[in-house]
């Protein structure tokens, strides 16, 4: 499974350059990261959750939570 990161921040209303000067977080940093591909064992790390939390002036639990409900893509493609 993956996470749908960029979806996550259209429907946020949220750019990676919002969310860089929002949390604090440098911008080449995030957009590396929102951009890499994810395989199982590299998915959202803690520093991009808490850079949305931040952004979002959230805990970050309730985007773990929101991330899980809502925007998570099964990375088989055969099924």
């Amino acid at each position: 499974m993956q996470i749908d990161i960029k979806r996550y921040l259209e429907v946020h209303n949220l750019t990676i350059y919002q969310v860089s000067k929002r949390s604090g977080y440098g911008y080449t940093t995030l957009h590396k990261s929102f951009n890499k591909p994810q395989s199982s064992s590299t998915s959202l790390n803690l520093r991009d959750l808490d850079a949305l939390a931040r952004a979002e002036h959230r805990a970050m639990w309730e985007v773990l939570r929101d991330l899980e409900n809502h925007y998570l893509k099964d990375d088989d493609k055969s099924l």
